[in-house]
């Protein structure tokens, strides 16, 4: 069975498609900047409102699978897909996200120190055990 190649026309619909959704993206992302900023301490240190779960992530040993499950609420956690890997545990998504869950799971992850490794189709976020 062989697939029809996508005219330019499809081509250029996908990209417009993807440009609205980083720009989507891009901008939820100045969003969370600018609120970080809003809520920083006299210090100038920012305020963290991690949920309690983080907490008890963090603890001297390595993480599970199931501790970083658990600083997910269920709606994002089924969206996802986890995995160990040597001293990280890789959290991949099961289908597209949206900008909006997308900027909630990076939120999460960052906040039990991890983070988001752009590799075109083999993007993933990692979080150390």
């Amino acid at each position: 069975m062989t697939q029809r190649k996508p005219t330019t026309e499809e081509v250029v619909q996908k990209i417009d498609q993807l440009l609205t959704i980083l720009k989507d993206i891009s901008d939820d992302l100045a969003d969370i900047s600018k609120q970080l900023k809003t809520t920083a301490t006299p210090t100038g240190a920012p305020v963290t409102a991690a949920p309690a779960q983080v907490a008890a992530v963090s603890s001297g040993r390595g993480r599970s699978i199931d501790e970083v499950k658990a600083i997910f609420p269920k709606e994002l956690e089924e969206m996802l897909f986890f995995e160990e890997s040597g001293n990280d545990i890789i959290i991949k998504p099961r289908r597209f996200l949206g900008s909006e869950n997308f900027s909630k799971i990076a939120s999460l992850i960052r906040s039990a120190g991890g983070e988001y490794i752009s590799a075109g189709k083999e993007s993933h976020f990692r979080i150390p055990k």
